[in-house]
C-alpha cells in the first residue's frame, strides 16, 4: 500500500483545525494536570486570551478566583472516573476573561484517549440566553407600566417577609393604596393619560420610601407598600407623606390633574399571620378610608373584621332568599290628600331569614349594591310587583303599584325588554305600575338615565323622581327627564312644623310641580299637623304612619274597603 505523502497529512491537519474553528462553541483540551493542551477560536474569542497565551497554562486561568480550589478537586475526580457531560445540567458556570470580566458559559465534557487521556471541554457562551431570562424573570415579576412589583411578585415579597418576622419578632405594615377619582380621569382624559398619572404615582411612591419600602402594583390604580421593622410613629410619619406627595397636582399633556389618595394599614402580627388576611384586612381598612372621603388612612380594627363577617353572611343568606323564594314584598299606602282614598302603594322589599331573623333593607340592600345582587333583587322586585298587579286587577280592584329602581338597574340598557317581559309574562296592565328613580342615580350618567326612562315611558309605565330635593335638583333635571310626579323627601316633611325654612322648601316645591304639571306625594307624614299644612298648600297625595306602614297585600284588600281617612282643619 502506498503511504500518504506529507502533505496529505498536512491537509488533514488543516481541516480539522479549520473544523475546530468553525465550531460555534469554545473548544479546549486539558490534560490530567490542568495543562491547556489545545484551544480553537472561539474560544479565544470567548477568553479573550490568544491560543500562544492559553495553551500550556492551566486551566484554572480561564476559572474566576473564588473557584479555582474546588475546580482543582472536580478534575481530580473527573480524571479518576471519565464520564460524558451534556449540556444544560443546570450549574451556573462562569469564564474569567482576559480583560477581567466574567463570562456565564454551559460546558460539556467528554474524554479523549490521546496523549495520555485528556479531557475535551465543549464551552458555551450564555450571555444572551441569561439576558433573556434575566428579561423573562423581569416580566413575570413586574409591572409592565411602573416597573413595580407586581401581585404575585409581591405576594412573594409579603409571603417572605412573615417567615423572617416570625424568626425575628419583628412588626411590619401593609399598606393598601387606591387612587381617588381615578376612573374619572380615565374617561375625562383618556387611558393613556390614565397610565401617565399611574407612572407618576409610582415615581412619588419610590421618591419617600427609597430603600425603605417594598412596592407593588396590583393592577388599576391599587398599589402596595411593605414596611419592615417599623414603630406607630415612623409609620405614621411615612403615610402622611405618601398621602401628600400623591395629593398634589399632576401636569399631564398641559392639562392639571388631581386625584389623591386613600389608604388602609394592617400590622404583622397584631392584625393577623398570614398574606391573605392581611391583604384582605388592609383592603377592608381601605374602604373605611374612603368613606372618611378623599386623602385619608385608616387602621385595620376588629370591628371592620366583624362587619364584612356580617357583609359575607347576608350576602350568602340573601342569595338563598332569592333562590328560594325567602323574600315578600309589603306595600305602603299612598293617600289623596284631599279626600283620604287609597290611590297607590310603594312596594317595599321585606326579608325574613330563619338563621338572621328580621332583616331590615337598611342592612341588606347595601351589600345587594356592593356585591352586585342588587340587579337580581331588583328584577325580582319588579316580578313580584308586576304579579300583584295583575292579581287586583283581575279581581277587579285595580291599584296602582311604585317599584324604587336602583342606580345598577338604571345603567342595564336591556332594562325596557326585561321590564316588558314582566309585565307580559303576568299580564299586569302598564299603566298600573310606576318606577321611582332617585335624582343622584338619574344623574350619575343623564344622557343615558334619559334614554332608558323615555324607553320606559314608552312602554306604559309612570316615571317618578323619588326624594326630590336630597339630591341634584334643578329644573333643567324636571324638564328633560320623562317624570309624571315627584316625592318629597322625608328629611324636609319630618322637621317642616318647627323649621320655617323646611316649611318654605316644601311649599316652593309643591308650587313648582303644580307650575309643571306635575303631581305631588310627600313622603313620611307621621303627625296631622304635616297632613294639614299639606292639604292647604295644595300637596296632591302623601304616604306615611299617619295613615298605614308597609302592610301584605292581604291587609291592602282590607284597608280598601275600610272608610277613608278625615282631613282635620287645615292650618
Amino acid at each position: 500500500m502506498a503511504e500518504c505523502p506529507a502533505s496529505c497529512d498536512a491537509l488533514e491537519d488543516g481541516l480539522k483545525r479549520a473544523a475546530l474553528d468553525a465550531a460555534p462553541d469554545g473548544i479546549l483540551l486539558v490534560d490530567r494536570g490542568g495543562t491547556i493542551l489545545m484551544v480553537n477560536a472561539a474560544l479565544e474569542a470567548m477568553s479573550g486570551y490568544s491560543a500562544r497565551e492559553l495553551i500550556g497554562r492551566t486551566v484554572n486561568m480561564l476559572l474566576p478566583q473564588a473557584e479555582r480550589q474546588a475546580h482543582v478537586q472536580q478534575m481530580g475526580n473527573y480524571f479518576d472516573a471519565p464520564c460524558r457531560r451534556p449540556m444544560g445540567l443546570g450549574r451556573k458556570l462562569r469564564l474569567a476573561r482576559k480583560n477581567g470580566e466574567v463570562l456565564p458559559v454551559d460546558i460539556a465534557v467528554g474524554h479523549s484517549p490521546t496523549r495520555g487521556g485528556a479531557a475535551v471541554a465543549f464551552v458555551r457562551d450564555m450571555s444572551e440566553v441569561r439576558q433573556l431570562e434575566a428579561r423573562m424573570h423581569y416580566q413575570a415579576t413586574h409591572d409592565t407600566l411602573t416597573g413595580l412589583f407586581n401581585r404575585w411578585q409581591f405576594g412573594q415579597r409579603l409571603e417572605q417577609a412573615i417567615v423572617a418576622a416570625e424568626r425575628s419578632g419583628e412588626v411590619f405594615a401593609l399598606l393598601l393604596l387606591d387612587l381617588d377619582d381615578f376612573k374619572a380621569i380615565n374617561d375625562g382624559y383618556g387611558h393613556a393619560a390614565g397610565d401617565q398619572v399611574l407612572i407618576e404615582v409610582a415615581g412619588r411612591l419610590r421618591s419617600v420610601l427609597g430603600e425603605a419600602g417594598t412596592l407593588g402594583r396590583m393592577g388599576g390604580d391599587e398599589f402596595t407598600v411593605l414596611l419592615p421593622s417599623v414603630s406607630l410613629p415612623l409609620l405614621t410619619q411615612t403615610i402622611d407623606a405618601l398621602l401628600r406627595v400623591l395629593c398634589r397636582p399632576c401636569r399631564i399633556n398641559h392639562f392639571e390633574l388631581s386625584f389623591g389618595a386613600s389608604m388602609g394599614v394592617a400590622m404583622f402580627p397584631e392584625d393577623a399571620r398570614d398574606a391573605a388576611t392581611l391583604m384582605r384586612y388592609a383592603d377592608m381598612a381601605m374602604y373605611q378610608a374612603k368613606q372618611r372621603g378623599r386623602g385619608h388612612y385608616a387602621l385595620y380594627a376588629r370591628h371592620m373584621g366583624q362587619a364584612m363577617a356580617e357583609k359575607v353572611l347576608l350576602h350568602e343568606r340573601l342569595k338563598l332568599a332569592l333562590e328560594n323564594d325567602g323574600l315578600m314584598l309589603h306595600y305602603q299606602p299612598q293617600v289623596d290628600v284631599a279626600t283620604g282614598q287609597l290611590q297607590a302603594v310603594e312596594a317595599l322589599l321585606r326579608w325574613h331569614d330563619d338563621e338572621l331573623g328580621a332583616v331590615s333593607p337598611d342592612r341588606f340592600v347595601p351589600v345587594a349594591e356592593s356585591t352586585g345582587l342588587i340587579l337580581a333583587l331588583g328584577a325580582w322586585v319588579i316580578d313580584a310587583a308586576c304579579r300583584q298587579i295583575a292579581a287586583w286587577a283581575h279581581a277587579g280592584t285595580p291599584l296602582r303599584v311604585a317599584v324604587n329602581l336602583s342606580a345598577q338597574q338604571l345603567r342595564q340598557s336591556d332594562l325596557a325588554q326585561r321590564l316588558e317581559h314582566s309585565l307580559r309574562t303576568h299580564g299586569a296592565p302598564p299603566h298600573l305600575l310606576e318606577l321611582e328613580v332617585t335624582e343622584s342615580a338619574a344623574m350619575t350618567d343623564p344622557e343615558q338615565a334619559r334614554q332608558i326612562l323615555f324607553s320606559l315611558q314608552a312602554l306604559g309605565v309612570c316615571v317618578v323622581l323619588d326624594d326630590f330635593g336630597t339630591g341634584y335638583s334643578s329644573l333643567a333635571h324636571l324638564r328633560l327627564l320623562p317624570v309624571s310626579s315627584i316625592k318629597i323627601d322625608r328629611a324636609f316633611i319630618g322637621p317642616m312644623l318647627h323649621s320655617e325654612a323646611d316649611a318654605k322648601i316644601v311649599q316652593a316645591v309643591i308650587a313648582l310641580a303644580k307650575t309643571l304639571g306635575l303631581k305631588v306625594v310627600a313622603e313620611g307624614v307621621e303627625r296631622p299637623g304635616q297632613l294639614r299644612c299639606l292639604h292647604r298648600w295644595g300637596c296632591d297625595a302623601y304616604q306615611g304612619w299617619l295613615y298605614s306602614k308597609a302592610l301584605p297585600a292581604p291587609e291592602i284588600a282590607r284597608l280598601r274597603h275600610a272608610a277613608p281617612g278625615s282631613i282635620t282643619v287645615p292650618c
